[in-house]
């Protein structure tokens, strides 16, 4: 009997080996495109494959019996399916749902893919990481994760970049490497095209990723007119459609009464996909910590898109928000230009008016198309288009003295005035580009981009004139230290003034050719070459006065580099300028020209992925330097003169240091650092060695995100931390007067802070998830200045929760 048993057992186990079967499939998305390197893996075992780079999968040697098979990807929700093995199974399909709230999602964009309208801003078909310049993308999936609001709350995420000034919190104005206002574009046209970058408002729920360039950015784009131009430029690109079926709702609410209902509808119009929608939209209203300010907007993003063939595809886009809110000058500060001694002014305590009120409304429009010629030929071209409009009635509160002939009262103690101002903003821009990818001449290959841009800005700015009661140049005269009466006395009234109203225009022709040379797998070159014809006509605005019009131009060279010792390993370096041609109409005390001024750029560094590509690990090392800077000439009362001084050298030299991805696999992780040495040199109206207003050496940024599994699963847990170092709130002059500005006297410096958020999140399923954050949490105390204009507390600790729901 005992041999009978063995005999069977021998025969079981040789049946078993030889009861195997093969499983054979395919992982496809939405569109029935096959996903590259999807996982596929039979449940409690360890068999499982990765699709080839077409999808499809096969599983060899499964033995007989039922299985749960589970196929995943990046960026996708993952499927299951019940199958039972007596035999070979082949055409198993499985069919991934896109769900950008995935951890898997890569935070910064895909890394190997052009971000969704990059190369309206590069102008070159490559990846972020192929680039020369430096280049962060922040997806969707890090502004949701994050539960970010603001343009300063999602590019925090990037050494270096800080809030310069919010202006009584009316619009951000974000910095870099040490430049004030760099320009802030929408889909690539600027949306405010005030030269000092005083910054605009948008809406996280239409935007689809936001790109930061750091840096000198006219040799693609022309944007040398703004003072912070030579730092780089931020570019918020909205949600385009999708070709398949899909969107989400959901719901915010948070402290102070805050409200924020949103929705994203996408998906094709026809049965042939060969036209498809996308509708977004939000609805925000909130109080604030400080009484009587408050803010509501409207937001909506329509956009369609047509695919007449396989090689044609043509977007139309409109981007629409309604912005208003209560401007709030913040408090005061109780010492001297030299001391800070900010007042933490009591939050039941506002400076203003019960009537004081912003409302900005902007529209932007886009035309895009792009076109195959062949596998390695396209074209691309673009019209974007922004529509600004703006008005305002706020108080003012301010010292005396100097400006007005008013009193200086005392440090507690201040002049309260009533004013409106608007502002009509137009910007357009139509380029035309002829991309080249691997082009091969001989032994070298190319990526290339030769374009055509023109540019056209107007503004108006309306003035107002404001009439008081009595025979006064001010409302009263207010006590911080007591009750503040905020209602607007009766006879208090503001009339428009058309012979004050102001304005400019002006248009740019813009020519383009850039090269990536491949000399080998492990060496590129970099060549490029901006040329940028100016013309502006009309107007005064802030002393530049112009009679007829002007034209000018300039010629702005690059040159690069990327070398790959190790696969994994990219060591870069480039030289590129920026020119203003506008600069080139200031005149001097004698009515000569001063000529164009001009920044020059040399960055090199180390861009390097690690852990099977999971982590990036980037250090820069930039020193950029001015030439022909201009300064406008004011008297001690900080009225323009009428011509310019030749203001200089200034010099920026600084390191940034980044790291992205994951140390484990459900670890996300981004880390920066940024050291800045921003400095005055030969100046005429600066003190040698000292550094431009609001201009920190140290800032830094974590943020940490973990993800639970087994009886904890669909639970993460994240938290990040900000700091901003101090920083000089104004100038320090030997002579030159402008706001708050005391010649000869060192200005006080914001004093450093650091903020901590928290947050908590529940995935109920694929479709279902709960957020539950607290941002600045330890209550910090910190300020954003504005010389000595604007005094903004950062917000205070704020709890919210929002309630999403995916199809």
């Amino acid at each position: 009997m005992k041999s009978v048993l063995t005999l069977l057992l021998v025969i079981s186990s040789i049946y078993s080996s030889y009861s195997q079967a093969t499983i054979r499939g395919a992982v496809k998305n939405q569109l029935d495109e096959g996903i590259p390197f999807a996982t596929v893996y039979l449940e409690g075992t360890e068999i499982g494959v990765a699709s080839d780079e077409n999808g499809i999968f096969t599983i060899k040697n499964v033995p007989y019996k039922a299985y749960t098979i589970i196929a995943s990807a990046v960026g996708y929700n993952k499927v299951t399916k019940e199958i039972n093995i007596n035999g070979d199974k082949n055409h198993i399909i499985f069919k991934l749902k896109q769900n950008t709230n995935l951890d898997e999602v890569e935070l910064f964009g895909h890394r190997d893919k052009v971000a969704e309208k990059l190369e309206t801003l590069t102008r070159l078909p490559l990846a972020p990481n192929e680039q020369l310049q430096s280049i962060s993308i922040l997806s969707h999936a890090l502004i949701e994760k994050q539960n970010a609001l603001s343009l300063s709350d999602v590019t925090k995420n990037v050494a270096g970049v800080y809030t310069f000034a919010t202006y009584g919190n009316t619009r951000e104005s974000m910095s870099l490497r040490g430049f004030r206002g760099i320009p802030i574009l929408k889909n690539g046209v600027r949306i405010h095209s005030d030269f000092r970058g005083t910054g605009v408002v948008t809406d996280m729920a239409g935007v689809d990723n936001i790109q930061v360039l750091k840096g000198i950015s006219a040799i693609s784009q022309g944007l040398g007119g703004d003072l912070g131009s030579a730092g780089g430029v931020i570019n918020i690109v909205t949600k385009t459609p999708k070709f398949y079926d899909g969107g989400e709702v959901s719901f915010r609410t948070g402290s102070y009464g805050q409200i924020r209902p949103t929705f994203d509808f996408y998906g094709p119009l026809d049965s042939k996909k060969t036209v498809a929608f996308r509708l977004a939209g939000s609805y925000d209203k909130a109080d604030s910590y400080r009484s009587k300010v408050n803010s509501e907007r409207f937001y909506i993003n329509p956009s369609l898109a047509w695919k007449p063939n396989d090689k044609t595809n043509i977007i139309l886009e409109m981007d629409y928000t309604d912005n208003s809110v209560t401007p709030d000058q913040g408090t005061i500060n109780l010492g001297g230009y030299d001391t800070n001694d900010i007042y933490k002014l009591p939050n039941d305590n506002f400076v203003g008016f019960d009537s004081d009120r912003t409302n900005s409304v902007n529209t932007t429009y886009a035309i895009r198309l792009e076109r195959e010629i062949s596998d390695n030929l396209s074209v691309k071209a673009g019209l974007f288009s922004s529509d600004l409009e703006i008005y305002e009635e706020e108080s003012y509160i301010f010292e005396g003295g100097g400006r007005t002939g008013l009193d200086v009262l005392e440090s507690n103690e201040r002049y309260r005035e009533y004013y409106a101002g608007g502002r009509l903003d137009k910007n357009s821009v139509f380029q035309i580009d002829l991309l080249g990818k691997n082009i091969e001449t001989g032994a070298l290959k190319h990526t290339f981009q030769v374009g055509v841009d023109y540019r056209t800005s107007e503004f108006e700015n309306i003035a107002y004139t404001t009439t008081y009661p009595t025979d006064n140049t001010y409302v009263d005269i207010i006590d911080v230290f007591k009750p503040i009466n905020n209602v607007l006395p009766a006879g208090v009234s503001v009339t428009e003034n058309p012979d004050a109203a102001s304005g400019s225009k002006t248009k740019s022709y813009g020519f383009t050719i850039q090269d990536k040379v491949t000399l080998t797998e492990w060496a590129d070159v970099f060549l490029g070459l901006r040329y940028t014809s100016l013309e502006r006509t009309r107007g005064n605005f802030l002393g530049r006065s112009l009679s007829g019009s002007k034209r000018d131009d300039a010629v702005n060279p690059l040159i690069g580099f990327n070398i790959k010792p190790l696969k994994n390993i990219i060591v870069f370096g480039s030289y590129a300028s920026n020119s203003n041609p506008m600069s080139s109409f200031y005149t001097d005390v004698n009515g000569d020209e001063l000529g164009t001024e001009r920044w020059d750029q040399f960055e090199t560094g180390i861009k390097s992925t690690w852990l099977n590509n999971a982590l990036r690990f980037n250090v820069t090392y930039y020193s950029t330097f001015s030439k022909n800077l201009n300064l406008e000439a004011i008297d001690g009362n900080g009225t323009s003169l009428g011509y310019y001084l030749k203001g200089g050298e200034d010099t920026r030299n600084g390191v940034e240091i980044e790291i992205i991805g994951r140390v484990l696999p459900n670890l996300e992780l981004i880390a920066g650092y940024s050291y800045l040495d921003a400095k005055y040199k030969d100046h005429v109206s600066y003190y040698y060695n000292s550094s431009p207003l609001n201009t920190p050496k140290n800032t830094a940024n974590l943020w940490a995100r973990y993800r639970f599994e087994n009886s904890l699963d669909g639970l993460s847990l994240g938290a990040g931390v900000y700091y901003l170092g101090e920083r000089p709130h104004n100038v320090w002059s030997r002579d030159y007067t402008h706001d708050g500005v005391v010649p000869g006297v060192k200005p006080f410096d914001l004093e450093a802070y650091t903020t901590v958020n928290i947050q908590s999140s529940y995935q109920f399923n694929a479709d279902l998830s709960l957020d539950v954050f607290v941002n600045n949490l330890f209550n910090e105390v910190g300020y954003n200045a504005y010389r000595t204009v604007y005094l903004n507390r950062i917000n205070p600790v704020t709890f919210g929760t929002t309630l999403r729901y995916k199809f």
